[in-house]
């Protein structure tokens, strides 16, 4: 039981870690502005002053991330949020791939948006299936705000990057304290 304790949040931690590492990035680049960049700019070689603190944060992160799915299919209900599961399981690859295909190079643009895309999507199947109203609603309008998000005209990637990530915490959170205050 403790490590299901532990597990439940380890997405929350993830994001915690992640921002430690860009700020920890941000702080050896000056240049960098949350409102002319893009996050993955701190991991370009050609613009970054040590470049893998933020590849490496990446990487770290995804297995937070990767220990969150494994946490949602271990309690998950039925097969839909199994599925859930599994996709945000993948999503933590494709995090950990943006660490490793960063900025400038091909595969990154795609390794990017494909994490969005499978943590989102995990995000609504798993929702949809829980039986817990908190938790299908919330996750059914954190989707949607996502959806939402693609369509605003940010003034930078990283504005951009910064709501989704915010959701995507916001998740973690949501399923972490609704099983929480049904376990107590």
């Amino acid at each position: 039981m403790n490590v299901l304790r532990i597990l439940k949040w380890s997405g929350l931690t993830g994001g915690i870690v992640y921002w430690l590492f860009v700020a920890w990035s941000i702080s050896r680049n000056g240049w960098f502005s949350f409102f002319g960049n893009a996050l993955s700019d701190l991991g370009d070689p050609s613009k970054a002053a040590s470049p893998w603190i933020y590849n490496y944060g990446l990487i770290v992160t995804s297995f937070f991330v990767l220990a969150f799915a494994v946490y949602i299919i271990l309690i998950a209900e039925n097969k839909p949020q199994t599925v859930g599961g599994a996709y945000i399981s993948v999503s933590a690859v494709f995090l950990a791939l943006i660490g490793v295909f960063h900025s400038g190079t091909g595969p990154h643009v795609f390794v990017s948006t494909y994490f969005f895309v499978q943590f989102f999507l995990g995000t609504l199947i798993y929702g949809i299936g829980s039986k817990k109203q908190g938790i299908r609603y919330g996750s059914v309008l954190i989707f949607l705000l996502a959806l939402f998000g693609t369509f605003i005209h940010w003034p930078s990637v990283a504005l951009g990057e910064t709501y989704e990530i915010v959701l995507v915490m916001a998740f973690t959170l949501l399923v972490a304290l609704k099983i929480e205050s049904e376990n107590t």
